[in-house]
């Protein structure tokens, strides 16, 4: 416990590798994932049993499938947290390079399971999205890009990346998944700005996204009517926003008791996109705000740690990664509140799927290996230094 208040002692190079992980991960950020992940088995006993009754299968197979997902997202973790920085980066770019293939291929061979976006592939016994794993190798290798660029001699990182981003954001915009599009520009937005972007850029690339989503309104029915709902000064209490809020509302401070929802038996993602809301409505506004501090640690956590790295490519990629599982948790519990528009997008390790539990899984495992305690000076110290 000492340890987890004041901090581990860098670990000696010589130390097994057990010993040496346990010293330098960050216990509070490992304890966090662990209990959203149990939060999400918690809820997934509320909310799937209606979903695989509707589908003829036995009351928990949902919630055994999450299980067994989500332990090879903590091994996968697990694993990850132990690598060095420059194999994080070197598979970073391989899980890239792999996601993107998948991602040109779903026009021609993916599915949309009657969704309406062409997302998935079918693999018979369940589904892979790639986009899930899109994210934090892209975030990867926008980090090792600009990174490069900083050295003297570098390629022009910024440009290479920010055309990158453009490609993908362009491919998911066409399945159509503007919520994950947004993401990726969001995380590319993170590293390139930790990386010393001018704000009046960043600004102008806003303006351009906002350019990009009136475009998308005019010419894609499937976005213009998620906004119209949105921006709707009524909401027809028959829709998955009218039912998420009228239970968010029936939860209170404290919930209406363990099962005695009624949002799950309405929602047909209840289990996935609208898990926040089961969880208010059964164990009210202490379960939410739980879950919520348990996100913002994890971020903090990250970036506090990530504050006294020396590395470029350490620091840009641990805030590009931190910052996205930070804003997809942010924009999965706003649209159950209705405070953004509705997307499709899961909370990492809560809500049910196989993608998005195992890819959040590499995703924090890549950011406890990049924030683990290693033998180095502090940021400052090398500033002043340099300043002499």
């Amino acid at each position: 416990m000492t340890e987890m208040v004041y901090g581990a002692l860098p670990a000696a190079s010589g130390d097994p590798v057990l010993p040496r992980w346990w010293r330098t991960v960050d216990r509070w950020t490992l304890s966090c994932v662990l209990a959203l992940f149990g939060i999400g088995l918690l809820l997934g006993l509320a909310a799937s049993p209606p979903l695989a009754e509707r589908n003829g299968f036995a009351p928990f197979y949902y919630v055994q499938r999450q299980a067994f997902f989500g332990a090879v997202a903590i091994a996968v973790m697990v694993v990850m947290s132990m690598m060095s920085p420059t194999l994080i980066r070197r598979l970073g770019v391989l899980g890239f390079l792999v996601a993107f293939v998948a991602l040109l291929g779903l026009p021609f061979f993916g599915t949309d399971f009657g969704k309406g976006a062409v997302r998935w592939y079918s693999l018979g016994f369940g589904s892979f999205q790639p986009s899930e794993f899109l994210k934090p190798g892209f975030i990867i290798v926008a980090a090792w890009f600009m990174a490069a660029s900083q050295q003297l001699g570098g390629p022009p990182g910024k440009s290479y990346s920010f055309a990158l981003a453009l490609v993908i954001v362009t491919l998911l915009a066409l399945q159509p998944d503007f919520g994950q599009a947004a993401l990726v520009l969001f995380g590319w937005g993170v590293v390139y700005f930790v990386a010393g972007a001018p704000l009046f850029l960043l600004l102008t690339i806003a303006g351009l996204a906002v350019l990009g989503g009136t475009v998308a309104y005019s010419n894609s029915e499937h976005f213009a009517r998620r906004i119209d709902g949105f921006l709707s000064p009524e909401l027809d209490p028959r829709t998955q926003l009218g039912y998420a809020t009228n239970a968010i509302r029936e939860g209170g401070f404290f919930g209406v008791g363990v099962g005695e929802g009624q949002v799950k038996w309405s929602l047909p993602d209840a289990h996935t996109d609208f898990i926040i809301a089961v969880a208010a409505e059964e164990y009210g506004l202490v379960c939410v705000a739980t879950i919520i501090v348990l996100y913002v640690a994890i971020v903090l956590r990250a970036l506090i740690r990530l504050m006294r790295e020396r590395d470029p490519f350490i620091r840009l990629a641990g805030s590009g990664l931190a910052a996205m599982i930070g804003v997809q948790a942010m924009i999965n519990m706003g649209v159950a509140v209705r405070l953004l528009p509705a997307k499709g997008m899961t909370l990492p390790f809560v809500s049910y799927g196989g993608s998005s539990v195992i890819a959040s899984g590499i995703a924090v495992g890549m950011l406890l290996a990049l924030t683990r305690n290693r033998p180095q000076g502090e940021i400052g110290d090398i500033l002043l230094r340099r300043g002499r």
